[in-house]
């Protein structure tokens, strides 16, 4: 059970989240279903948080004295960006939100997409589930990877 606890604890950090966590479970042979659940639940646990208080901290501080044009250019930004993407690329703004948490790189994720979703002011909803699709795709990656599958590949 304290190895479980360290995979969920693993796959809550920023940066690390279950591209760590997944890893570190087949390293330590626990079974890889309920690694793979306890990695998703921890990695999804910040994102709604991250989603709602991120914009709330920006609009907080937009009219405060050293940070408030910072945080107001954040959001103006934000919001426009957003509805210039949604508008361009409709559907395929969520895809590529997924794309951007799901492809296990240095600085993507739940958390990182999340962020920016929040920012750009996408719809709570739909972001959500893009993100967990996202969280799916780059754990199934690095299951792969962990298990050694690219090595038959390559």
């Amino acid at each position: 059970m304290k190895k479980y606890l360290i995979v969920f604890l693993i796959s809550m950090v920023p940066l690390i989240e279950l591209r760590g966590a997944i890893p570190y479970a087949v390293g330590f042979d626990l079974p890889i279903v309920p690694s793979i659940i306890v990695s998703v639940i921890g990695n999804m646990i910040p994102v709604p948080f991250i989603f709602l208080f991120a914009r709330r901290i920006l609009e907080w501080g937009k009219d405060k004295k050293y940070i408030g044009k910072f945080f107001t250019w954040c959001l103006q930004k934000g919001e426009k960006g957003g509805r210039k993407l949604e508008a361009k690329a409709g559907y395929g703004l969520y895809i590529a939100l997924l794309l951007f948490v799901g492809i296990p790189l240095p600085g993507t994720g739940a958390w990182t997409g999340t962020l920016a979703a929040s920012i750009l002011d996408m719809d709570f909803k739909k972001s959500v589930l893009y993100i967990l699709l996202g969280v799916l795709l780059a754990g199934a990656i690095m299951l792969a990877a962990s298990l050694g599958v690219f090595k038959l590949i390559f």
